[in-house]
C-alpha cells in the first residue's frame, strides 16, 4: 500500500512540474513593457502638475513680453523654481526667476528635454560699447581661471565641481536690436555627457532680461535653432525698452558688455547675486525609476495640497 501511495504522489508531482512548465511566463520584453507603462504613467501626472502657457505673456509685471508659439510652452516664476530643484536637482537660487519655456512636444522628464530658465536682474543699464572690442579668447582663460573659488563654494553646499570647457558658440551682439547671445560648455563631476549652457541676453532701460537653455551637448544643433526663434520672440515693453534709458534719471549698470558673458567677473563684483548658481548648475536630471518618480509626484501633490490648504 506505501509502495502504491508513493507512486501515486510521484507520478502527482511529476504532473505538477509538467503543468508548471507548460503555464505562460511573463517575457523579459513584457516586464519592460510594464515597468515603460508605469513610467509613462508616472510622467504624464507629473505633466499635469505644472500649468502651461502659450500665446502672449507678460513678464515681470508687463515690463517685457513674450509671444510663445505653439512648439514652445512656458512655466510661470514659482513653478520654474519646483522644476529646477525638485524634478532637475539644482541647487535653490536667490535669482529673479521670472518662468521657464520648454519645447512643447517633450515630455518633461524625457532624456533629451531641455528647458530656457528666464530671470531679471535690474543692476541697471548696461552700456554696450566695449561689445566690439572684446577678447573672446582672453575672456575665457579668465572665466577658468575663476572656477576654483566657485567650485570650493558649491562643494560646501553639497554640490559637484562644474568646469567650463570653452566656446559652443563664440558671443555675438545685434547692436540694432540690443540682443546678446552664445553657447558655452560644461563638464559637472564626473557626468559622461557635458552641459551646453546657451544663453540670450535682452538689453533694456535699467536691467537685462537672461535667456539661459540647459541641454546636453549632443543637443546643440536643435538647441541652436530653437533659440535662435526664442531670441525673435522676447521684447521689452515701451518705457522699459533700452532706447528709453534716461541718463538723468536712470542708474548706469557698473558693468559692460563682457562682464554679461563672463558671468563670474560680475559676481566678483558684487553683481548678479545669486545667478551664477543658476548659470552654472546645468541640467542635472535624477536618475529616476517608477518607484522614485513615484515619490516624486507624490512630493509634489502633497506640496501643492499643502500651499492649497494653508491658503484656505
Amino acid at each position: 500500500m506505501n509502495k502504491l501511495l508513493t507512486m501515486v504522489l510521484c507520478a502527482a508531482l511529476a504532473f505538477v512540474a509538467l503543468a508548471q512548465d507548460k503555464t505562460p511566463k511573463s517575457s523579459p520584453n513584457k516586464e519592460a513593457d510594464k515597468e515603460a507603462d508605469k513610467a509613462s504613467a508616472a510622467a504624464l501626472a507629473l505633466e499635469k502638475q505644472f500649468k502651461f502657457q502659450q500665446g502672449k505673456v507678460d513678464l515681470n509685471n508687463g515690463m517685457a513680453t513674450l509671444n510663445i508659439p505653439a512648439d514652445f510652452r512656458f512655466l510661470d516664476g514659482p513653478q520654474a523654481k519646483k522644476m529646477l530643484t525638485d524634478v532637475w536637482g539644482n541647487p535653490p537660487s536667490e535669482a529673479n526667476v521670472l518662468g521657464m519655456l520648454f519645447p512643447s512636444d517633450i515630455p518633461l522628464i524625457a532624456n533629451d528635454n531641455w528647458g530656457v530658465v528666464i530671470t531679471y536682474v535690474d543692476d541697471g543699464h548696461v552700456d554696450d560699447k566695449d561689445a566690439s572690442i572684446i577678447d573672446h579668447t582672453a575672456m575665457m582663460k579668465e572665466m577658468k581661471e575663476g572656477e576654483k573659488e566657485e567650485n570650493e563654494e558649491r562643494k560646501k553646499a553639497g554640490y559637484e565641481a562644474a568646469y567650463v570647457l570653452g566656446w559652443a558658440e563664440q558671443p555675438r551682439y545685434d547692436a540694432t536690436a540690443k540682443k546678446l547671445y552664445w553657447a558655452k560648455e560644461l563638464k559637472f563631476g564626473d557626468a559622461p555627457e557635458n552641459t551646453l549652457n546657451y544663453d540670450i541676453r535682452v538689453l533694456g532701460r535699467q536691467g537685462v532680461l537672461s535667456l539661459n537653455a540647459v541641454a546636453s551637448m549632443g543637443q546643440l544643433k536643435d538647441v541652436k535653432m530653437d533659440m535662435q526663434a526664442v531670441l525673435s520672440f522676447v521684447e521689452f515693453n515701451a518705457g522699459h525698452r533700452y532706447a528709453d534709458y534716461n541718463a538723468s534719471t536712470d542708474k548706469l549698470a557698473a558693468y559692460g558688455i563682457g562682464a554679461l558673458v563672463a558671468g563670474t567677473l560680475a559676481t566678483k563684483a558684487g553683481l548678479f547675486k545669486g545667478l551664477l548658481a543658476l548659470l552654472l548648475a546645468g541640467k542635472k536630471f535624477l536618475v529616476i525609476g517608477v518607484i522614485a518618480l513615484g515619490a516624486l509626484i507624490k512630493k509634489l501633490f502633497f506640496s501643492k495640497s499643502s500651499s492649497d490648504e494653508s491658503v484656505a
